[in-house]
């Protein structure tokens, strides 16, 4: 399916919606839900069988409506518990969705939210006032989940995509000694020098976030085109209606860039199992800051997974036969730590 095939009154509805009000954003993907399943990707393909899904709204305890869904096996016990971390811009009801179903597809009970701000949760869209109240609020998810009976005692992993695998880091970093491990995809521990504001045009737009913080003035290339190698899945983005795709807002782009350098001089603090996997052709996040997180970090349990001519979206944007490889090698990582830490308690 191709944007000009779908339906006229859909359309109409996308180009007058308000992304800015999350009620807008809700309804705009009930609208498109059943087309969004129908598009030609891998992910969207999945079955359906044996998952036990389901989508909830909750408010946490700073007031703020969290949407959230989680994905379980229906018919088997689950080997662990993966609590995944969304990109920028993006949400836990798209190609996260297909991601989801795989790793539940293999055993796994998988577990996400959106953002504040992001997706069905509530918040201005695209805004981020505080990297650290975001991580404050995936912490207080994720743990509310941790701590339920049926799942204490089970091997817990961190999943992060892209600004995911900061918001996985930095909640290792708050919790050092509660997760059994992570797997970072394309982590934004560095935006790409081809992607970041000069440093001129960023003590501009630092000045100007104390002023207009919800402004969006940040100059940014089309991030789709720079994160999906496959043309055809590239299209596909479009879809993703609720989706932020406007200039950063000041207050965002300003923790996103005081964020990365948080992480980046901290990865020798960084000490739980890691899977790390980046395209080495990426221009969204750096893989040469994934090949430091590597080396500084004190985790004697590290794997660096570098794919050649890889873009940043490594799950979603290249090739069937690569996305599977790399679902490959996170499976095998996942079951053989799963594994260990059964076998041991």
């Amino acid at each position: 399916m191709k944007w000009e095939d779908i339906d006229r009154n859909l359309a109409k509805m996308f180009e007058g919606a308000n992304l800015s009000d999350c009620r807008e954003r809700r309804k705009l993907r009930e609208a498109f839900k059943d087309v969004q399943l129908s598009l030609d990707h891998c992910l969207f393909k999945l079955p359906d069988v044996g998952i036990k899904m389901k989508e909830s709204y909750e408010v946490n305890t700073r007031g703020l409506e969290i949407y959230s869904k989680s994905w379980l096996p229906e018919n088997s016990s689950i080997k662990a518990i993966i609590c995944l971390c969304h990109g920028y811009g993006d949400t836990c009801s798209f190609f996260f969705e297909g991601i989801a179903k795989k790793l539940t597809s293999e055993g796994y009970g998988v577990f996400a939210l959106d953002y504040p701000g992001f997706g069905l949760s509530e918040g201005l869209h695209g805004y981020i006032p505080s990297f650290d109240d975001l991580v404050g609020d995936v912490v207080e998810h994720f743990t509310k989940i941790k701590e339920k009976p049926e799942y204490k005692g089970l091997p817990s992993f961190l999943f992060g995509e892209s600004m995911g695998g900061a918001v996985a880091l930095k909640v290792h970093l708050k919790q050092p000694e509660a997760w059994d491990g992570a797997v970072l995809a394309a982590p934004m521990c560095k935006i790409s020098d081809d992607v970041v504001p000069s440093w001129a045009v960023q003590q501009f737009l630092i000045g100007m976030a104390k002023f207009l913080p919800k402004r969006k003035l940040v100059p940014l290339a089309d991030l789709a085109e720079k994160a999906f190698k496959d043309l055809e899945k590239r299209e596909m983005c479009k879809f993703n209606v609720i989706c932020y795709r406007d200039k950063p807002r000041l207050r965002t782009a300003v923790e996103l860039l005081r964020v990365t350098r948080e992480i980046e001089s901290r990865l020798e603090e960084v000490s739980l199992p890691l899977l790390i996997l980046h395209g080495d052709a990426d221009v969204v996040t750096d893989p040469s800051v994934s090949k430091a997180l590597y080396e500084k970090a004190c985790s004697s349990d590290k794997k660096l997974c570098l794919y050649e001519d890889g873009y940043h979206s490594l799950l979603e944007g290249e090739s069937d036969e690569i996305i599977f490889k790399v679902f490959g090698d996170i499976i095998g990582w996942l079951d053989v730590h799963s594994e260990k830490i059964i076998s041991s308690s």
